[in-house]
């Protein structure tokens, strides 16, 4: 599970963050091996509790006062990832429903600014908050989990396969090439990525329309050291787990439809989406059930 996410990371490093620094000198700080000026953050108004992500709030209020942030590729330093799937869900939670929460709360304030360029404010406007924070993650969902799966039920409705097959492949694979260690993860990579696009949208929209988890904060629990310690500390003893925290009632749902959609396509269908529908459907059932990442037993 680490190795995929360092998939996404590395993408968002290298394209989001470098090139961003390199063409509008501006990228969402992700509140982790950054520098700032005192002054940068003194004029930018300084930390706020408004948004679950004070990091980045605090990233464009500062660029629309005129600071240019300079992102260093050769500097490197260590981080840990989310190893249980509970941990990560918190936090791709917190991280899509944030910054969601944040474009409904700024979008006018960047558009009304006038101390940075048209072309800063549309990059911040479209690449940064809508393309990236909002249509990648609710497009994604839609089309492969909803759309696609009911053109089998629906034979009248045709999806070219240029759209697809062809320009998405293209784009993952341009996505984790920067990672040419965990390639051949790829189809894995996708199929993870599907399932969590559902959790993704829905806190997306809970930061738009501000409903009730937008302002949930819980912090990134990461096994590190400390667990390795506890467990050599501890004479062995058999795991307990609560079987409904690991039960996840809309991924499983997804996997039903899928398969279902999956089966149809098997008897009545003609352009073979049974391969995809049930690999897709057997990974929401995986990550329904809480089979992936480090399993955590009670105490």
């Amino acid at each position: 599970m680490t190795r995929m996410q360092e998939m996404s990371l590395d993408y968002h490093f290298t394209v989001e963050q470098e090139v961003g620094s390199s063409t509008y000198s501006f990228f969402g700080f992700n509140g982790t091996a950054g520098v700032w000026r005192i002054s940068a953050l003194n004029e930018a108004g300084g930390w706020k509790d408004r948004t679950t992500v004070e990091d980045m709030d605090l990233a464009v209020r500062a660029s629309l006062k005129g600071w240019k942030f300079l992102y260093l590729g050769s500097l490197k330093v260590k981080n840990e990832l989310p190893s249980t799937l509970k941990a990560y869900r918190y936090q791709q939670h917190r991280w899509s429903c944030g910054p969601a929460n944040l474009f409904r709360k700024m979008v006018m304030e960047i558009i009304k600014n006038k101390k940075v360029s048209t072309w800063k404010k549309v990059h911040v406007i479209y690449s940064f908050f809508v393309v990236r924070k909002l249509v990648a993650h609710i497009v994604t969902f839609i089309f492969y989990c909803v759309v696609l799966p009911a053109t089998v039920l629906v034979p009248e409705v045709e999806v070219p396969k240029w759209g697809a097959v062809y320009i998405p492949s293209i784009i993952t694979i341009l996505n984790a090439v920067g990672t040419p260690r965990s390639f051949h993860l790829l189809v894995f990579w996708i199929l993870f990525e599907n399932v969590m696009s559902l959790h993704r949208t829905k806190a997306t929209f809970i930061g738009l329309l501000e409903a009730g988890r937008v302002n949930e904060w819980i912090v990134t629990e990461k096994l590190g050291d400390a667990h390795k310690s506890k467990a050599a500390a501890k004479a062995p003893r058999k795991p307990h787990f609560r079987f409904g925290e690991r039960l996840h009632v809309l991924e499983l749902s997804v996997g039903a439809y899928l398969f279902f959609c999956g089966c149809y396509d098997v008897v009545f269908g003609k352009n073979h989406y049974f391969i995809y529908l049930f690999a897709q459907a057997i990974a929401f059932f995986i990550m329904g059930f809480g089979y992936v990442g480090t399993i955590v037993p009670n105490s």
